[in-house]
């Protein structure tokens, strides 16, 4: 009856976490260079927090600049524009939370995608940079899975 989420091509993705200060900003940029102009990709946060600015110097490693990147919260991108999407991808429970509560008044798929926030991580500079590598790492892979091209993920 219902497609199931993966076999449908989204159109308009939401990459959601608590503050869209780092995991989300990341998703959203990782996904917005493979496909500049084929998705319309947004970010957003439960709460509104600060731009992470060790998510700022891995993106950079990878020639991406989130630097401009100003958290918003849902409320916020729905005054803005809207929420029309057609799949919320969510990188924290509470965000997963949050995006299910709006799938009452909003048609969206919602898949989860349990991402471990990198700032509780103790150590050095490199040590930090190294926990917010593997959670970019780790969306990257799931990015290429999820969105790559004639289906090959379903392999």
């Amino acid at each position: 009856m219902a497609t199931p989420p993966r076999a449908r091509t989204p159109q308009a993705v939401l990459f959601a976490c608590g503050q869209n200060a780092i995991r989300s900003p990341m998703a959203e940029s990782l996904l917005r260079q493979m496909f500049p102009h084929a998705l319309y990709v947004r970010s957003a946060g439960v709460r509104k927090g600060e731009l992470d600015p060790f998510a700022v110097a891995v993106m950079a490693e990878l020639g991406q600049d989130i630097s401009k990147h100003k958290p918003k919260t849902f409320e916020d991108l729905d005054d803005w524009e809207g929420l029309n999407f057609d799949l919320i991808i969510t990188l924290a429970p509470e965000a997963h939370h949050k995006a299910l509560e709006l799938t009452r008044t909003v048609a969206a798929d919602v898949e989860y995608w349990p991402t471990r926030d990198p700032t509780g991580i103790e150590g050095n500079r490199e040590q930090k940079l190294e926990a917010y590598r593997e959670v970019c790492d780790g969306l990257l892979l799931r990015i290429r899975k999820r969105f790559a091209k004639g289906g090959a993920a379903s392999g």
